[in-house]
């Protein structure tokens, strides 16, 4: 199993402090979350780029429906690049209740679903580079002979880890399609992650290398078992940590302490 830390709060300079932490006390991974509007992802795991030299860095997770997938593309493809190759990009529905109504997002399940599965096709053409098209529900794309660096450090491209919810044949095959899988149950529209014995139900995946990444605090779980129920990631998150009055500090204490393998 390898461990990574998701970032619960800070700017771009912090995410670069907590990165080369991680690095130095033996983690695997560093991974921010995308908010509406503040703190840039992107930039922060830029930063942290810089700041580093092996960990992985990505995101927990993306919202991609709600982003722009070219847009999207090149930023996954600076990031790795800068990093020699060690980005990762989780994605998925999104989480309306954080705001989308407010900003005008599309909230409707079905049409995300459909912007992710094409987002998708999308973020994988542009990176095996021009010439590229698309003729989908929600995106129209013509070649382009506009001259960009738009490679990945690898020409397989970026790891993609995707929700799947359990259950679902549609969210499922997405998810299998990907690189990694992050398990969810949906029950009457609410969204959690699976437990212990239904992660054990989870048949095998794929014939090729495929990640199954859980979440949660080692407080309130053991990695250890995760690992045994077929997990490959633990991400240690400290989302209470956000209401500390040094939500930056009280992460680099954890990350201090290294990973509970």
């Amino acid at each position: 199993m390898r461990f990574g830390f998701v970032v619960p709060w800070g700017d771009a300079a912090d995410v670069g402090e907590l990165a080369a932490a991680a690095e130095r006390h033996g983690w695997d991974g560093l991974f921010v979350w995308e908010s509406l509007w503040g703190v840039d992802a992107w930039v922060s795991l830029a930063v942290a780029a810089c700041r580093t030299s092996t960990i992985r860095l990505g995101t927990m997770l993306t919202p991609l429906p709600r982003r722009k997938p070219w847009e999207l593309a090149g930023q996954v493809a600076t990031v790795d690049r800068l990093s020699g190759g060690r980005v990762i990009l989780a994605v998925g529905l999104g989480a309306p209740e954080t705001g989308y109504a407010n900003f005008g997002e599309i909230v409707d399940r079905r049409i995300r679903a459909e912007l992710l599965d094409e987002g998708l096709t999308v973020l994988r053409g542009l990176w095996r580079g021009q010439p590229f098209s698309h003729d989908g529900t929600h995106y129209k794309i013509t070649p382009s002979e506009f001259p960009t660096i738009g490679n990945t450090a690898r020409a397989e491209g970026v790891p993609i880890w995707c929700v799947g919810a359990l259950g679902s044949k549609r969210s499922m095959d997405r998810a299998r399609a990907c690189d990694g899988l992050l398990p969810q149950v949906v029950e009457d529209g609410v969204a959690r992650q699976c437990t212990l014995d239904e992660l054990r139900t989870i048949e095998a995946t794929t014939d090729r290398p495929f990640d199954i990444v859980v979440e949660g605090s080692r407080t309130e779980h053991s990695p250890a078992a995760w690992a045994e129920a077929g997990a490959t990631w633990w991400v240690e998150s400290m989302w209470g940590a956000m209401s500390d009055t040094d939500p930056v500090g009280a992460a680099m204490e954890r990350l201090r302490g290294g990973p509970s393998r």
